[in-house]
């Protein structure tokens, strides 16, 4: 697939370290929720700096949506994002990713991991299949919940979120445990889709292996 050059149409930050960025479509740009681009800034010095980012929105929408933690003090491209405005310009490429729904489960998200399943679970919302399927959040503060609200409508008490920086009233409080997930999922003879910081990701998938669940029934990105 060719790379396209399109405007930015709104940019805000919705975590103190998130952003929603929603971009022109380009004509017959496809994805299946849960893929991903690779993304550069179309400005001198920066049109070959490209990274990876998920998409947020349903494939059906009329513009491309990206949510993205940016990390300021790298002085990098996620930086660069936080400098642009309406009217700019991104440059986007072929699209790939191998996060796909397969079937029921529960969705294990370490921050911004969350992002394929947030266009996942939006489509499952869009054609009434979303109930079955449970979504655990880890994050160290409350602040950190990407789309806290949107997902809690979606998911009700299949939305589980633990946090590993706070304790607070109703949220489970730590890190992910093979305890958690035999407490919390939505059941053992279903998938499991994952996604996360490396170490989370192995962690878990480590408590999955113990607790019987077949390397088929776990979904990654390889």
């Amino acid at each position: 697939m060719e790379a396209h050059t399109v405007k930015i149409k709104s940019i805000e930050k919705i975590t103190r370290d998130v952003v929603r960025i929603i971009l022109e479509k380009p004509p017959g740009y496809s994805f299946i929720p849960g893929q991903a681009t690779e993304i550069a800034i179309n400005k001198p010095g920066w049109t070959e700096e490209k990274r990876p980012f998920t998409f947020t929105c349903l494939p059906t929408q009329e513009y491309l949506e990206f949510t993205i933690k940016t990390y300021p003090s790298h002085k990098g491209v996620t930086n660069q994002l936080l400098q642009l405005v309406p009217g700019d310009e991104l440059i986007i490429h072929e699209v790939w990713g191998a996060i796909a729904y397969k079937g029921e489960g529960t969705f294990i998200a370490g921050g911004a991991g969350v992002t394929p399943f947030i266009a996942i679970l939006r489509h499952l919302h869009s054609i009434n299949k979303i109930t079955g399927n449970k979504l655990i959040f880890a994050n160290k503060t409350k602040a950190d919940i990407i789309h806290e609200v949107e997902l809690t409508r979606l998911l009700g008490s299949g939305f589980i979120n633990i946090l590993s920086g706070e304790p607070i009233s109703g949220y489970a409080s730590g890190m992910i445990t093979e305890q958690f997930l035999k407490d919390n999922s939505a059941g053992f003879d279903k998938k499991f889709y994952v996604c996360g910081p490396p170490p989370m990701m192995d962690a878990v998938q480590g408590f999955l292996t113990n607790l019987g669940v077949g390397n088929n029934a776990v979904v990654v990105e390889i």
